[in-house]
């Protein structure tokens, strides 16, 4: 049984096209919970329910609450935290498909313009639920039923033209450029053995210069982001039907008992645990 704070939906038959759902969740989320700095490989858009917090790309912060929608597209760095006195509660929708993009970009939605307020608008986050409903219920026609809804959803973000939501940009150094080329390489490379002078190396620096600019501007080691990374992307393929060992193996760790040993220091509890939970 899944918790109240956070539930998570797999689309069971899920079928590559044109524009398709992987799954969809909401989250209650705790105080000053923090996402990313993180790529995905396919689009994500969270709607705030209620609360507030900071969704952070392409060295822009924005500040997103009640009826907002931000819209992280394939390829981005991202960061999403919560207020830590109103922290949000927000339902999600993934999916993806070699015309997303296009898509998107049809609603006026772009990664330079990725976040939309239509908070009296209630039909979105009807649609949300429908999508999350179907996909609970799991019947055979659920691809199709949560593709039409995911249509309907794009198509009431083109109403009222789209006023791009307020941002506030912020200036980038050479040094956070440095910052961003690591965290890009550690994302897009967890699954494999790494090492900060392999890091340092590919990138050109000193080992010590990186490690201690890393820390600086990210408020953790370089490895200590990398097993973030890991761990994350570890609770995503514990949603799936992949054994313990091969979740591990998947996020660069041969040693499934130190994996394991890992995970319960960063969540509290083992993944075997948290798989539990979300049953």
């Amino acid at each position: 049984m899944q918790s109240n704070s956070y539930k998570v939906y797999l689309n069971p038959y899920y079928v590559d096209g044109e524009i398709s759902v992987l799954f969809a969740g909401s989250e209650h989320t705790e105080q000053e919970h923090n996402t990313g700095p993180t790529i995905r490989d396919y689009c994500l858009v969270h709607y705030v329910m209620d609360g507030h917090g900071t969704f952070q790309v392409r060295g822009k912060t924005y500040n997103v609450g009640r009826g907002d929608s931000f819209f992280i597209f394939p390829g981005e760095l991202i960061q999403y935290t919560s207020d830590s006195k109103e922290p949000m509660y927000y339902r999600w929708l993934a999916f993806k498909g070699p015309q997303v993009v296009a898509l998107i970009a049809g609603c006026g939605i772009t990664p330079e313009n990725p976040v939309v307020s239509q908070p009296e608008n209630r039909r979105i986050p009807t649609l949300y639920y429908r999508i999350m409903d179907v996909l609970k219920q799991s019947n055979s026609n659920c691809d199709w039923m949560v593709g039409g809804y995911l249509r309907l959803l794009l198509a009431e973000y083109t109403k009222d033209r789209l006023v791009p939501h307020e941002d506030k940009p912020n200036l980038i150094t050479p040094i956070e450029v440095q910052i961003d080329q690591a965290i890009r390489w550690l994302t897009f490379q967890y699954h494999q053995p790494i090492s900060i002078e392999q890091l340092a190396q590919h990138l050109g620096y000193h080992r010590t210069h990186l490690s201690k600019m890393f820390k600086l501007y990210t408020g953790m080691s370089p490895m200590r982001f990398l097993m973030k990374i890991r761990m994350e992307q570890a609770k995503l393929l514990l949603t799936e039907s992949l054994t313990i060992d091969q979740v591990a193996s998947a996020v660069g760790f041969n040693d499934a008992l130190y994996f394991s040993k890992k995970f319960k220091e960063l969540f509290g509890c083992p993944p075997s645990e948290y798989r539990a939970k979300l049953r």
